[in-house]
Parts: structure tokens; sequence; C-alpha cells
């Protein structure tokens, strides 16, 4: 199951990339804490790309049978944080990831090389 998880996140961190997010990081939480195995972590530059990014990842996902248990921050669109289960998609415009600081927070956590195919 964990390999599975490892799979869709590389798949959300390729999604992402195809809607020109910046800066994806995967990185597996899965020693650290029981929320999720793989936080999938990029930028975007507007709420508007923020929103096509959270809408592409999601369709995708459900379309490999991954439902999307909740999503908060659609709207504004300056931090989507979309919950897969054991996965947890964040996409940030630039100032709140900053401000959040997600990759220093997780700091212990292994980074996944992240391979793009589009």
């Amino acid at each position: 199951m964990r390999d599975q998880y490892k799979e869709l996140a590389q798949l959300a961190a390729d999604v992402a990339d195809s809607k020109k997010a910046r800066d994806v990081v995967i990185l597996d939480i899965s020693e650290l804490a029981v929320i999720a195995d793989y936080f999938v972590i990029c930028s975007a530059n507007s709420r508007t790309q923020v929103q096509a990014i959270a809408d592409a990842v999601e369709e995708i996902l459900e379309q490999k049978g991954l439902r999307c248990k909740g999503i908060e921050g659609r709207e504004e669109g300056k931090w989507v944080l979309m919950d897969f289960g054991d996965l947890v998609m964040h996409i940030f415009q630039d100032e709140e990831r900053e401000f959040y600081g997600l990759e220093r927070l997780w700091g212990d956590a292994p980074r996944l090389p992240v391979q793009i195919t589009s």
C-alpha cells in the first residue's frame, strides 16, 4: 500500500509540474507522523494557478481511484491543502510557502527525487 501512495505522490508532483508549478518537493513523513506517508509541496504564481493545479491533481488522482477526503483553502487560492489519506498535497503561493515553511517544519523527512514525465 505504501508503494502505491509513493507512486501517487510522484503522479501528483508530475501533474503539478504539467500545470507549471514550481519547486515541487515530495517529503516522506511516514516515519515522523501518523497523519500521512507523503507530502507533496509546490508553489504557484497566482490564485488561478493554485486552483488549476488543485483541480488537475484531484481529477487525475480520482481517475486512479484515490478520492480527496477534504480540501481547504481552494476559494482563497493562497494555500490549498488536499487530504488524500496517506498523501497530502500542499499548493502555495510563494508568500504563504515561505511563511509556513513546511520544508523546515518537516526538515527531518527524507526528500524523494521528483520524477517528471510530462
